[in-house]
C-alpha cells in the first residue's frame, strides 16, 4: 500500500522506521533513499488508517517492518514475495513486480489527480 500510496521504493517501504511516520503533517521521511538522499511523500489517509490498524495487531516498535532477525527490518525479497503471493490470490496472470505499483501505479494516480477541471 505504501508503495502505490507514497510512490515508495520496495528499499525505502522495508526499511521505514516507527517514528519516519508524520501522521500530523502526512507525510513519510524516506532516509538515505536513491543517491543517498533523504526525502519526503505524501501519506494519504488511508494508509494512515491502515498502518494504525497493522501497528495495534503488531505493535511495531522501531521498525515499521521488523524482519526475522532481532534489531533487523523486512527483507527486500521478501517484501516482493509477499506481493507475488497477493497477485496470485487476486487472480493476476500479468507479470507485475512490486516496482510496478511505484513505477506506473503511483505515476498514473498522480497524472489523473493533476488533470484540470477534474477530468479523467
Amino acid at each position: 500500500m505504501l508503495t502505490y500510496s507514497a510512490g515508495l521504493r520496495v528499499c525505502e517501504v522495508v526499511s521505514l522506521k516507527v517514528m519516519d511516520i508524520d501522521s500530523k503533517r502526512m507525510l513519510i521521511h524516506v532516509r538515505q533513499g536513491k543517491g543517498r538522499k533523504d526525502r519526503y511523500s505524501i501519506l494519504s489517509k488511508n494508509a494512515l488508517d491502515t498502518l494504525r490498524t497493522y501497528a495495534k495487531e503488531y505493535h511495531p516498535s522501531e521498525w515499521l517492518f521488523p524482519g526475522d532477525q532481532i534489531g533487523r527490518h523486512l527483507t527486500e525479497r521478501t517484501a516482493q514475495k509477499v506481493f507475488e503471493s497477493a497477485c496470485n490470490k487476486a487472480g493476476i496472470k500479468k507479470d507485475v513486480s512490486i516496482h510496478s505499483l511505484r513505477h506506473y501505479a503511483f505515476a498514473t494516480h498522480l497524472h489523473i489527480k493533476k488533470m484540470p477541471n477534474g477530468l479523467c
